[in-house]
């Protein structure tokens, strides 16, 4: 376990040994005394967040809803600045789940999150309380890893997957870090425009053109968080200029890109997700770049 510090901020993080058994996922723990208004960064992944703690996580929407405990949340949750976290002697498991594999291990599409975070219980009723019930006894974070590696493992494995269509278009958005063309992805698998937008939206919770945003957007925020200029990174990320970046951002986050270069969100990911990109895709992408079967 390590100690992240960024300002005020000052959790502590661990990673697991080994990957998960199901390509597309990664996980993290977090042990956070005090959580304090930390803003939720739009990202291109469904997050499981899995709480066992003696606290318990509080998520506040701008619209005045609350989540408490173990929620599931769509790709893209936080748009606009408008959710935040914060909670005291937090401890969970964060899972980051490809869209790709979401809808076999939820029991549902992401899209019926509607963009939004709900509470665990409601998608896996008993079984989220004995997934905290098991990681609160558990010894160690390698075995609470393991615990939450083994459930996401049963449920992906009975669970239904996405069209290889869909699946290949989402691999080819992020393995092109959101620099593609909806009408050319669709022309690649042989589908229509209106046929991709529709099963995709359907199966990943997010029309492609938003998912290709998305993509985009979550690699440039990394950049400026590494220190790179914004100029470099707008034109390098695919931004006609320095103001499309900063509206872009704008309306992923609320708030400026030099204000997302110092976000603890994006900041922690160096150590709790060292591989940024896995969980955005399954790695099939990579091992077969062929296009689909029509």
């Amino acid at each position: 376990m390590r100690t992240f510090v960024h300002g005020a901020a000052v959790w502590d993080v661990a990673c697991p040994r080994r990957p998960s058994r199901v390509a597309g996922v990664t996980m993290a723990g977090f042990r956070v005394r005090d959580l304090n208004a930390l803003r939720m960064v739009p990202h291109p992944a469904v997050t499981l967040l899995l709480d066992f703690g003696t606290g318990s996580p509080v998520l506040d929407h701008a619209a005045g809803r609350q989540e408490r405990g173990s929620i599931v949340a769509g790709p893209g949750l936080g748009s606009g600045g408008a959710v935040w976290a914060r909670g005291e002697n937090v401890e969970c498991v964060q899972v980051r789940l490809s869209p790709v594999i979401a809808r076999a291990v939820l029991g549902a599409s992401p899209a019926d999150l509607g963009g939004a975070a709900v509470p665990l219980g409601d998608l896996w009723g008993r079984k989220a309380s004995r997934i905290r019930e098991q990681l609160s006894d558990a010894s160690s974070w390698e075995d609470r890893f393991a615990l939450a590696d083994a459930l996401v493992s049963r449920l992906h494995e009975a669970g239904p997957p996405v069209d290889p269509e869909v699946a290949w278009a989402w691999h080819r958005i992020v393995g092109g870090r959101g620099l593609v063309r909806v009408d050319g992805v669709a022309a690649e698998v042989g589908w229509s425009r209106k046929r991709l937008w529709s099963r995709f939206r359907s199966q990943l919770g997010l029309p492609p053109k938003r998912a290709a945003k998305l993509v985009r957007f979550d690699h440039v925020a990394h950049r400026l968080v590494a220190g790179e200029g914004a100029a470099r990174v707008a034109v390098e990320g695919g931004y006609a200029d320095q103001s499309h970046l900063h509206r872009d951002v704008m309306a992923f986050t609320g708030v400026t890109p030099a204000s997302v270069a110092g976000e603890p969100f994006l900041a922690v990911d160096d150590i709790a997700w060292p591989s940024r990109e896995t969980p955005a895709h399954d790695g099939s992408a990579l091992r077969d770049a062929s296009r689909p079967a029509t």
